[in-house]
């Protein structure tokens, strides 16, 4: 006699789960204005791994005088990059992009040797931002409602650093600790010294150049900066940017006084990562570099920081400090060369569940 306990639907095969991809980057306010601005940048700036401040402190600065003064400027900012056709900011278009490539990429048999049925049953692929939405907690319900009891997260951060990589660990397992069947979970470690990232990033960069119309007497590396603080206490993400640095270099066959490195985005009033990279292009015009051109190699996909603070703001700097010829290099973004590494990236993060 069956026992009272087990269910009728015992003896039923459990249907062999889906693997579902999740692509993360760090986020964008809803719309160019005043109060989407703001709520962005309060979920942002409430984050405690992005701002190590005691909360009796960092509370009231927040509240009423960061969040009073500065969504307004930031919200120019946001309306000179808009993305206009998709009604979103550019970073938000281009992980969706992203995204859409990637599954086109595996349903046409990219990670499944079988063939285009196989690969849409065996994979799913969700989009999500750390900040705003879709955020990290309904990509991974909508991962699992799509029957994914794996799933590779993919932070689309080249180089570690806890304000970013954590912060996205932090989101995946609060969502996670809320779940009864929680599915299995990868997440990719940062990739600021694989190989095919260094040559994606070195090619990317020998093509724009070969497409600008002079010769840059200067090619200046800019990755986002950092409190000093922070790196003190153990956080690696500025010896994995000099690493970057180096390697790409290395492949370019470039020296440290032709192709320096620098760091921007400083927020605050505390020491950050220098040099710094406005002082820097300002320094170089000054002292006679008349073409300059900066790479951005922390950046996965063009944003507010790459498409304004460079392509804008320190364009206009070089260009008042005596410079004539300037250039920003785009990301590497959605482009065939972008999704050539997260496509080397995913595949290599699936060993062993394939």
């Amino acid at each position: 006699m069956a026992s009272p306990n087990v269910s009728a639907n015992t003896n039923k095969p459990v249907p062999a789960g889906k693997i579902g991809i999740l692509l993360v980057n760090l986020g964008t306010p809803d719309a160019p204005r005043f109060w989407p601005v703001r709520r962005f940048l309060k979920e942002f700036l409430s984050d405690p791994r992005l701002i190590e401040t005691p909360r009796i402190f960092w509370w009231p600065i927040l509240h009423f005088i960061i969040l009073v003064l500065r969504p307004r400027r930031i919200a120019k900012h946001y309306a000179a990059i808009w993305n206009k056709e998709t009604g979103e900011g550019p970073l938000k278009a281009i992980t969706r992009s992203q995204a859409e490539k990637l599954a086109a990429w595996i349903g046409a048999g990219g990670l499944a040797p079988k063939g285009q049925h196989a690969a849409r049953e065996t994979f799913f692929i969700a989009w999500a931002m750390r900040y705003r939405e879709p955020d990290i907690a309904q990509g991974i319900v909508s991962l699992k409602e799509h029957g994914c009891t794996r799933i590779l997260a993919l932070p689309l951060y080249p180089q570690y650093a806890a304000a970013t990589t954590a912060s996205v660990h932090d989101k995946i397992f609060e969502t996670l600790k809320a779940m009864r069947w929680q599915p299995a979970v990868r997440i990719a470690p940062p990739y600021f010294d694989d190989r095919t990232y260094i040559d994606v990033l070195a090619t990317s960069l020998r093509a724009r150049l070969s497409r600008l119309d002079f010769v840059p007497d200067t090619i200046l590396v800019s990755f986002h900066g950092l409190p000093k603080a922070t790196v003190a206490k153990g956080d690696p993400y500025y010896g994995q940017c000099l690493e970057t640095w180096r390697l790409l270099r290395e492949d370019l066959g470039l020296g440290a006084d032709r192709c320096p490195v620098s760091f921007q985005s400083r927020f605050g009033a505390r020491e950050w990562l220098q040099p710094y990279t406005a002082a820097m292009v300002k320094s170089l015009a000054s002292q006679g570099t008349k073409g300059l051109v900066v790479i951005t190699p922390g950046f996965s996909a063009d944003c507010l920081e790459t498409l304004y603070e460079i392509d804008v703001e320190c364009r206009e700097i070089f260009s008042e400090n005596g410079g004539k010829n300037f250039a920003a290099i785009p990301c590497l973004s959605d482009s065939e060369l972008g999704m050539m590494l997260i496509h080397d990236l995913v595949a290599r993060e699936l060993k062993g569940w394939i």
